[in-house]
Parts: C-alpha cells; sequence; structure tokens
C-alpha cells in the first residue's frame, strides 16, 4: 500500500481512498458500517476456528475407553 518516500499523510489519504473504494464496492453506506462488518467477520472466523479446536478435543475425549481408563484408575496407588 506504501511506497517509498510516502508521508503519513498520502498513507492517510491513500488508506481513506482504499476503505472508501470498498465501502462503495461493498454497498456500504459508511466506512464505519465496512468497518464493522470486517471486525465482524474477523471475529466470526476466529470463533469457527476456536469451536474447530473444541470440537477436536470433544472428538477425543469421546474416543477414550472408559473400561480401559476404570481399570488404569484401579491400579492408582491411591483409593479413587
Amino acid at each position: 500500500m506504501t511506497a517509498k518516500g510516502m508521508s503519513s499523510i498520502s498513507v492517510s489519504y491513500e488508506t481513506r481512498r482504499q476503505l472508501n473504494t470498498m465501502r462503495t464496492m461493498d454497498g456500504f453506506k459508511s466506512v464505519d458500517l465496512l468497518l464493522a462488518d470486517l471486525i465482524r467477520e474477523h471475529k466470526t472466523k476466529k470463533m469457527r476456528g476456536e469451536l474447530d479446536n473444541l470440537r477436536t478435543s470433544m472428538q477425543e475425549t469421546a474416543d477414550v475407553n472408559v473400561n480401559h481408563l476404570i481399570d488404569r484408575l484401579n491400579l492408582a496407588p491411591f483409593k479413587v
């Protein structure tokens, strides 16, 4: 986005220009609505990733052989 020799003002202008272009192309009425939508989408993707990790952990837990676990606990040196 930034080229060599661009000042902070030109970077700011370029950023605003790109946000306005994205806003227009996606049909949003304001840049604020565009940014809110982008943030919501990012959070949703992050939550889906966490949900996938949780599903994997739950599946691993469900695959544990309960009888084997009980047998192992009965071998513990303390009363269970």
